[in-house]
């Protein structure tokens, strides 16, 4: 194999590895999660998602986290989810651009202030297939990844992984090797 062709090799590992580090996990409203006591657009200012990006949502067997359209988040209206999480945390995918609503699904909970819209724009990392537990209604282009206690960041604070750090390290001393 020649030089091109390992270093096209080379650059083609390096880029599946890192590109889904590169994507962000934001937990809803940080340390106070998903409650009533929230107020979520100042939380999502200053955020830019990204398709590929996740949002875990954390909360108490008293709510829930229902992803609606645009009418129903305005008017707060439960019962017609698009997708509905019962079960915390719940990991969503935001795999498509466009601005994804969110409320509690319990009845004056949304109008309590458990709602938050959020924009995801183009340009993000390479969306991942996700597996895992299904909604709990109809299907979304947003699923649920399954999770468990304690693999999830806590805070929302968005770093690209340790992971990248490693893998760069590694395709550079590679290089430097077939390029000597």
């Amino acid at each position: 194999m020649g030089i091109c062709s390992t270093a096209v090799v080379v650059l083609t590992l390096f880029l599946s590895c890192v590109m889904p580090c590169l994507a962000k996990v934001y937990t809803v409203g940080d340390s106070a999660g998903w409650s009533l006591s929230v107020d979520y657009t100042t939380w999502t200012t200053g955020k830019t998602f990204k398709p590929g990006d996740s949002l875990v949502f954390n909360y108490g067997s008293s709510h829930s986290v229902d992803e609606v359209s645009s009418d129903d988040y305005g008017t707060c209206t439960v019962g017609n989810s698009i997708a509905s999480y019962t079960s915390s945390p719940a990991t969503i995918i935001l795999n498509t651009t466009g601005t994804h609503y969110f409320i509690c699904g319990v009845p004056g909970h949304c109008s309590g202030g458990m709602k938050v819209s959020v924009p995801v724009t183009g340009g993000g990392a390479s969306p991942t297939p996700s597996t895992g537990a299904s909604p709990t209604t109809k299907p979304t282009p947003t699923p649920p990844t399954a999770t468990s206690t304690g693999s999830v960041p806590a805070s929302s604070s968005a770093a690209i992984s340790p992971v990248v750090v490693v893998v760069f390290s590694l395709v550079s001393l590679v290089f430097k090797f077939v390029l000597s």
